[in-house]
């Protein structure tokens, strides 16, 4: 069967079910059917997992009906925790899940959230079971304890990594955390480096711009007046119409990294969105890529509290490691 372009949900259909929206579009099919189709995780309303065939549906809602089913989310365990203590938890994000929830996303049933866990959940899920549950990296204080307070496991957010993004990002655990590293981040003395397999040929330097909310096409971009965004690229190895390199933040806007290669002529191979040129121009993705070329590869900051200075590394996942691997075989 092919799969149903993205249509948003019209005025005339606001107010109906998802099984009855699918229905309508899949002639012939029984209410069983697509119910079926529902349940097996193969469809999506505004990009995310929908199994409720009764959810109503509101005007301009996209449904997509996938190829294949989406995987079950990651268990609270599988999450892989470099440093627990009172005020921090470094963690190593995977490809695929959202860091934070959408603030729309906060009044979701407790069961609809379940489908689409987020890292701040599994994260919170796996402090606050009994210790020793899941896995934890050599850097993680033995004497940490997993309830330090009336609610060990709440989590402050102080920065965060786009959903197709892997690698590593750290949680506040205390109101100090929060305030320190926030302070940390707003003075960009946090290190933050990057890899990414991009398609082109790119130039090592300092790629300086402003970037807006809508550049004039609906996404984020470069324009006149903006906040300042600067990137710092080296060129790792070239692999021939590809390149694998290194990004370092002195700023951190959102899909920093992502706009300012792209606007370059050198998207990062996967991205779906920053795939224009300044002229407007699509810009071909022959990488094969599965998903965002893009890992947050190393972290330090300065302990809120402690004051000592503490850095991670975290080398790409299997999935990155792989493109990389096939380009290197094609250059």
């Amino acid at each position: 069967m092919d799969v149903l372009p993205s249509l948003p949900v019209t005025s005339a259909q606001a107010g109906q079910t998802l099984a009855a929206v699918l229905r309508a579009r899949l002639p012939g099919w029984s209410w069983t059917r697509v119910r079926a189709l529902i349940d097996t995780r193969r469809v999506t309303v505004r990009g995310e997992l929908c199994r409720d065939p009764a959810r109503r549906l509101k005007e301009g809602d996209a449904v997509e009906l996938l190829r294949r089913p989406l995987p079950p989310p990651p268990p609270p365990q599988s999450i892989i925790i470099r440093h627990l203590d009172e005020h921090v938890v470094v963690v190593e994000k995977p490809a695929g899940i959202s860091s934070v929830r959408h603030p729309a996303e906060l009044a979701w049933r407790e069961e609809r959230k379940e489908l689409t866990p987020t890292l701040h959940d599994l994260v919170r899920q796996q402090i606050a079971a009994p210790f020793g549950n899941g896995r934890r990296g050599e850097g993680v204080a033995s004497s940490a304890s997993p309830r330090t307070s009336r609610d060990g496991s709440r989590l402050r957010i102080v920065h965060r990594l786009d959903k197709e993004t892997s690698g590593l990002l750290v949680f506040a655990r205390s109101v100090q955390a929060e305030s320190a590293l926030g302070k940390q981040f707003h003075a960009h003395s946090v290190t933050r480096r990057y890899v990414a397999i991009v398609s082109g040929s790119p130039s090592a330097g300092t790629i300086r711009s402003n970037l807006v909310r809508d550049r004039g096409d609906g996404r984020r971009g470069s324009g006149e007046i903006g906040k300042e965004a600067i990137t710092h690229v080296e060129i790792i190895e070239r692999l021939g119409a590809f390149a694998l390199v290194g990004c370092r933040l002195e700023t951190g806007r959102t899909h920093q990294i992502r706009i300012h290669l792209s606007e370059n002529a050198t998207p990062v191979c996967g991205d779906k969105v920053y795939h224009l040129g300044r002229d407007g121009r699509e810009m071909p993705d022959h990488s094969g890529a599965t998903r965002l070329m893009l890992h947050a590869a190393e972290l330090g900051f300065v302990h809120p509290v402690t004051r000592l200075p503490l850095h991670w590394e975290m080398p790409p996942p299997a999935d990155f490691q792989a493109t990389l691997d096939r380009l290197r075989g094609r250059a």
